[in-house]
């Protein structure tokens, strides 16, 4: 889990902290990781519920963004929840983090609603995008 943590506090400026990671795994999530030769790149984290999923948390390491993990990842995670008869999946995603959103979007996410103020932000609260994929 370390290297998780390492990714994650590389790339969000407001990790999870490995008491959230913890808690996943103790939970049951689907805990995914993502390596490329003996390399750890990436990981998700969704939460499965009858009829739907809700991805928790994403991460591809910097200097492997840009590259098609996080799709590869993604897809993943979407195939999961098709095999657990998902009619949906959900997800949040920080307004500003654009290049996450064009990619949700592109999978066939839609947005479907805001959360205002939902993520801490260096300057108070950032809105959060929530998306849907319908399976």
């Amino acid at each position: 889990m370390e290297r998780i943590i390492l990714i994650e506090r590389e790339i969000f400026l407001f990790p999870w902290s490995p008491g959230n990671f913890a808690d996943s795994i103790k939970a049951g999530y689907v805990c995914q990781v993502l390596e490329h030769i003996n390399t750890l790149i990436g990981y998700g984290i969704m939460m499965m519920s009858p009829e739907e999923a809700h991805v928790l948390t994403l991460g591809i390491a910097a200097d492997w963004q840009k590259q098609g993990w996080g799709k590869k990842l993604l897809q993943h995670l979407i195939q999961h929840a098709q095999n657990e008869a998902a009619k949906s999946i959900f997800l949040d995603v920080r307004e500003s983090n654009v290049g996450a959103a064009q990619l949700y979007q592109h999978m066939g996410f839609l947005h479907i609603a805001t959360r205002k103020g939902y993520y801490p932000a260096m300057c108070g609260r950032e809105d959060a995008l929530v998306m849907q994929l319908i399976l």
